[in-house]
């Protein structure tokens, strides 16, 4: 979500070498093309939308009324939506502790899964208390195995919570773990990490561009990351595997 479209395409196709394209959903949306292939959209706001220019994770559900009533069912809250979107239906959404999130029915990009293809390298959940964030979304999404139950795993090393569903991990949750107390200390928010081929290039980039860098790059368990806002106020990181 941007404000201003024309800087946003400047900013990220200097630090990402973005290319830019319309997108389907009427002209106020923008698909961002990283060697000709998608990798994420832009969207512009209207001056009398009350809403943050930020980056969006969005989780493909197969019903999203379903979804949506699962949500408020764990004491979470529908912002928008689900409304018709081009050919699916797209919906917003806070969880219990505030992190904003979304939903899309729909048909997605082949091989259009985190960490492969052209897709996010990473999302990351910033939350309080991950281990009760880890119990909400595998509940609403039904992350969850043959028997029933989601796996969940703790990593002590980085007090990082991590949920598995049929062998893939499909979200990182970090702020606290099975035996942390919550941390008052951290935002909620969803994370989201775009590949490069270096992260202190992106950074220097962003920088020279007019954003700021938030986290140096340092490595992690993926890679080197590091963690970048642009000069309109959205957070997003970058990582080098």
């Amino acid at each position: 979500m941007t404000r201003d479209m024309e800087a946003a395409e400047r900013f990220y196709g200097s630090v990402l070498d973005w290319d830019f394209r319309p997108g389907s959903f009427g002209p106020g949306f923008r698909v961002a093309l990283d060697d000709g292939l998608a990798v994420a959209g832009l969207s512009e706001l209207a001056t009398s939308w009350q809403m943050p220019v930020s980056w969006s994770a969005y989780f493909r559900v197969d019903d999203a009324d379903l979804a949506a009533s699962r949500i408020r069912e764990r004491g979470a809250t529908m912002g928008v939506g689900p409304l018709r979107l081009g050919e699916g239906r797209a919906a917003l959404a806070a969880d219990p502790s505030g992190a904003a999130f979304g939903l899309w029915e729909g048909d997605t990009l082949p091989h259009w899964e985190v960490g492969s293809g052209r897709a996010p390298a990473w999302l990351e959940l910033r939350t309080r208390d991950a281990f009760a964030a880890a119990v909400f979304y595998g509940e609403v999404f039904e992350w969850a195995d043959a028997t029933g139950r989601c796996e969940v795993a703790y990593q002590y090393e980085s007090n990082e919570v991590f949920v598995r569903a049929g062998g893939h991990t499909v979200a990182g949750l970090r702020g606290g773990g099975v035996e942390a107390a919550p941390d008052p200390g951290v935002r909620p928010r969803w994370q989201v990490y775009f590949r490069v081929p270096d992260a202190e290039r992106a950074a220097k980039a962003a920088l020279a561009a007019g954003g700021t860098v938030l986290a140096e790059p340092a490595p992690m368990s993926l890679g080197v990351a590091a963690t970048l806002r642009d000069p309109d106020g959205a957070l997003f990181s970058v990582l080098a595997a």
